[in-house]
């Protein structure tokens, strides 16, 4: 593939590409080259004041350079998006411009071509947060390049951090992953105006395939959702294998198949299929655990087992640890992805990542945060703890594990000082500050405090 040519942007003189072999594994060099989007809001850096990914890399660095010493590098190009590509490809374009785009225009302002050749080009990007785009004809930047590049898979693990305040008494049992597929469901945005003429014809033809007003008024605007075989078992594919290389307990496909019988059903269905036919030696159904095996799984097998999605919702609060890696179709898998995250303590340490077969974005799931913008406050865990994610994915396993347990360190020392009582030094930004009794958030550091503390703890592991 020919290195792109840019308008905007310069490729970095060091480095080598991510490549997909012809066997379909990846070739990772020891100096990979990372498309850098820095974001919006409390992701951009303001006037010489570092935004939360700017720290979350160098705490990146930081863990690679320790685990390492030097034989490994991140190499980052930065890329733009959001208000920012819009700053610098489009500085006078006018709001009232903006909406009379197309859907192409308005993305080409959000999203240049420039971003989207490195990131074709160099297959691994690191995202902070963007703004949603003004206009109603391109849908959403993460959208966008979820089915541009076939990112079919939102990978979002999710743990309990000691000195992170949780609002369920079980969450320090919570240390899971959900894989939610991305590029199918309702969110393909096939719908249809209630009383417009596509609505019209859906409903006449639905009529004809004996759909009664008792079901379907003429009136009602349309959805479609369609869940198919085979982005269905690819999604699940990843969600085994992950189970498998990490040595974890189950996959449970989480769906409501009791109602919609030929999509999440199906989806259902196809999961213990694929299961069943590549992974045989590998897996047991918990239907097979109880018949076959007196109710416990055989050593070194990952149980395939299905919950309706109402019932996943209950069962990730009060028994939270039966649960492992969790796959599912994308609606139910945005809600649960949020919902396992509240029990933690929110979002704002939810890792993310889209990963297809040809590309993967990591990124975090919260929002730009206006109000904090060039303030050097915020919390720069949810991109860091993305940025682990992509360590891992570079098979960089050692440097992956010093964030995660450098960020852990930190929150227990955190929890440990407050404990000790009023007037201690906490490390922590002002968000996890404000939970402890007898501080408030003008206890809390910095963004880059924070991550200069979760640097001294890695360098001293």
């Amino acid at each position: 593939m020919t290195a792109p040519v840019y308008q905007k942007i310069t490729a970095p003189a060091t480095g080598t590409r991510v490549a997909l072999g012809s066997n379909g594994k990846w070739n990772i060099p020891d100096d990979p080259v990372v498309v850098l989007i820095k974001g919006d809001g409390i992701g951009a850096d303001v006037n010489g004041v570092p935004g939360i990914t700017t720290a979350a890399v160098k705490v990146l660095d930081a863990a690679v350079q320790k685990a390492y010493k030097g034989k490994r590098k991140l190499v980052w190009f930065e890329a733009h998006a959001g208000d920012e590509a819009r700053k610098r490809y489009n500085p006078a374009i006018t709001d009232d411009q903006l909406k009379a785009l197309d859907e192409n225009g308005q993305r080409q302002v959000y999203l240049p071509d420039d971003t989207l050749a490195a990131f074709d080009y160099y297959k691994v990007g690191l995202k902070g947060p963007l703004t949603t785009p003004i206009g109603g004809g391109f849908r959403s930047i993460n959208v966008f390049l979820r089915f541009k590049f076939d990112l079919y898979s939102c990978v979002r693990p999710v743990r309990y951090y000691r000195g992170v305040d949780a609002p369920n008494r079980n969450a320090n049992k919570v240390d899971m992953c959900i894989f939610r597929e991305n590029t199918e469901d309702v969110y393909c945005g096939i719908e249809f105006k209630s009383g417009s003429d596509k609505a019209k014809k859906v409903v006449a033809f639905l009529r004809e395939m004996g759909y009664g007003p008792d079901v379907l008024l003429d009136s009602a605007g349309i959805g479609v959702k369609p869940i198919s075989p085979e982005r269905s078992k690819r999604l699940i594919r990843m969600a085994i294998q992950y189970a498998l290389d990490k040595k974890l307990p189950s996959v449970t496909l989480c769906h409501k198949g009791n109602i919609m019988k030929f999509t999440e059903g199906a989806f259902k269905d196809w999961g213990y299929e694929l299961a069943k036919a590549e992974f045989r030696d590998k897996v047991v159904t918990e239907d097979e655990v109880y018949k076959d095996h007196g109710g416990k799984a055989p050593a070194g097998k990952v149980i395939i087992k299905d919950r309706i999605a109402d019932s996943m919702f209950q069962q990730i609060q009060l028994r939270p640890d039966e649960y492992s890696v969790i796959a599912t179709p994308n609606l139910n898998g945005d809600y649960l992805s949020d919902a396992v995250a509240a029990l933690t303590g929110g979002i704002g340490l939810a890792a993310g990542a889209n990963i297809g077969d040809g590309a993967a974005m990591f990124e975090a799931t919260h929002g730009t945060a206006p109000k904090y913008t060039g303030q050097n406050r915020a919390n720069p865990g949810a991109v860091l703890l993305s940025g682990a994610l992509l360590l891992e994915f570079l098979q960089w396993f050692e440097a992956a594990e010093l964030v995660n347990k450098g960020v852990e360190a930190t929150f227990a020392e955190a929890d440990a000082t407050a404990k000790a009582g009023p007037g201690g030094k906490l490390h922590v930004t002002y968000d996890i500050a404000r939970q402890f009794p007898g501080y408030g958030e003008q206890a809390g550091a910095s963004s880059t405090a924070f991550a200069d503390r979760i640097i001294e703890h890695i360098n001293k592991m």
